[in-house]
């Protein structure tokens, strides 16, 4: 029997830290109910998977889950989050069972290479570097979003000097914080010092608790960050550099084709819909499926 949803891991850390207790009864996302995890297979999607994945009956699914509320864990331990409940359709589509294989951030492209994970799904954004690794089927947009505690203004355009937490490998860390750093020193301004974090959590956490100035994580986290923290977050300036997000699958993997036909399938039937607004993050939400949109967008 699946558990409701317990309070992500940073949610708990810092009310304990901060107000010495914490109601782990209450969920801390969406229910579990809603009718969107049954869909009807889709034979031409089905069609095209690769005979490996069709004949095999599962899908192995290469997931960092401390991204709430995209992907992270219930009370259980298991991947819940509506990145994992878009994952659940598609493979329902295809016909296939999702297994998902828990893993650092950093190791997921590698290991969907080697041939361990039949895809990677932990909110990838979509670029060109990426692109020339991997093959990226493109399902969301997102933008970065910066967030300070609630007593302290932080602007990202200006935040020479300053602590920024950031969880370490993701886009934040190896492009958009070193890029406003550099921007601070050869104006002749003190750098930006990025505070790195396994997860996300931990970052969220180090601002709460006021050992960063500010986190950068994409907006729908950042949101969910602060939603969750009632009070101790705050919004820092307005999300920018909005991007896609990308299932990752192997350069030429036949299975992205058999991802895009599902994940338009689930688009056009109205899953897509329902997941995003039973999630709160609908603003991201695209109406075409494409491949590799950084490079043909």
């Amino acid at each position: 029997m699946r558990i409701r949803y317990g309070i992500p891991v940073f949610a708990v850390v810092v009310a304990l830290a901060l107000s010495g207790c914490v109601d782990n009864s209450t969920p801390s996302g969406p229910s579990a109910s809603g009718g969107t995890s049954t869909v009807t297979k889709d034979a031409a999607a089905a069609a095209l998977l690769p005979g490996k994945i069709a004949k095999a009956g599962k899908i192995i699914v290469g997931m960092d889950p401390t991204y709430a509320p995209n992907e992270y864990k219930d009370a259980s331990g298991e991947p819940i989050g509506w990145e994992v409940e878009l994952m659940n359709a598609v493979a329902g589509k295809l016909g296939v069972k999702p297994v998902y294989a828990v893993a650092k951030f950093d190791s997921i492209i590698p290991s969907v290479t080697g041939g361990k994970y039949d895809v990677g799904v932990s909110s990838f954004t979509d670029n060109i570097a990426r692109e020339k690794v991997v093959d990226f089927v493109n399902y969301y947009t997102a933008g970065i979003q910066w967030a300070s505690a609630a007593g302290k203004t932080v602007d990202p355009d200006n935040a020479c000097g300053l602590k920024v937490a950031v969880q370490a490998t993701t886009y934040q860390d190896t492009d958009e914080v070193p890029a406003k750093s550099k921007a601070c020193t050869d104006a002749g301004k003190p750098a930006i010092q990025a505070v790195k974090f396994d997860t996300q959590d931990q970052a969220t956490n180090a601002v709460a608790l006021g050992q960063a100035d500010a986190m950068s994580a994409d907006s729908p986290v950042a949101l969910y960050a602060i939603a969750q923290l009632k009070g101790k977050l705050k919004l820092a300036g307005k999300s920018f550099e909005v991007a896609p997000y990308g299932l990752a699958v192997s350069k030429g993997d036949k299975l992205g084709k058999a991802l895009q036909a599902a994940l338009q399938s689930i688009v056009d039937d109205g899953t897509y819909k329902k997941i995003l607004d039973k999630w709160g993050v609908a603003d991201g939400g695209i109406n075409k499926i494409t491949i590799n949109a950084a490079a043909n967008g």
